[in-house]
């Protein structure tokens, strides 16, 4: 599994003075509800260990579309997530997709100094996607890992600010 060798981060072990004070936007792709519907409750779940109650949360069509979403959310929040599912087909459209959404989400980060945590699952099948969900039989939970990282980077890169 792809989770090997993953850090382990309790965010319950976070300091509430310094996490509660973050601001964080979710971007969510809509494609594959069941998917994306697993990845938002992990994200939003992170969110809450970490003692932020109530995360600005952005639904856009798809992973094509993140983004854009994360660049005009980055300069007002601590943190961006960006959180969607492309699933390989038979045309080229999933390389497109997929290093579109790479790219521009690195860029987003890069550019604005603002952590974007990439909760973005590139799967050759659904039931990849339905594996990293964190949905109740998933193996992973990348939501909330994403959430994880981008919190825990805002924190780290706080001191420099």
């Amino acid at each position: 599994m792809s989770g090997h060798g993953a850090p382990t981060i309790d965010l319950t072990t976070l300091d509430p003075e310094e996490t509660q004070h973050l601001k964080l936007a979710i971007v969510a792709a809509s494609w594959h509800t069941q998917i994306m519907d697993g990845l938002l409750d992990g994200a939003l779940r992170a969110a809450k260990e970490a003692g932020i109650a109530e995360p600005t949360v952005l639904r856009v069509p798809g992973s094509f579309e993140l983004p854009v979403a994360a660049a005009r959310l980055a300069p007002h929040f601590d943190a961006v997530v960006a959180l969607g599912v492309v699933i390989r087909g038979g045309t080229p459209h999933f390389d497109y997709v997929c290093q579109a959404a790479t790219s521009g989400l690195t860029e987003v980060s890069v550019r604005t100094g603002v952590p974007v945590g990439f909760g973005v699952l590139t799967c050759d099948t659904e039931q990849q996607g339905l594996d990293r969900a964190g949905l109740e039989g998933s193996s992973e939970d990348k939501g909330h890992e994403a959430v994880t990282a981008a919190l825990t980077t805002a924190l780290t890169l706080k001191q420099y600010a």
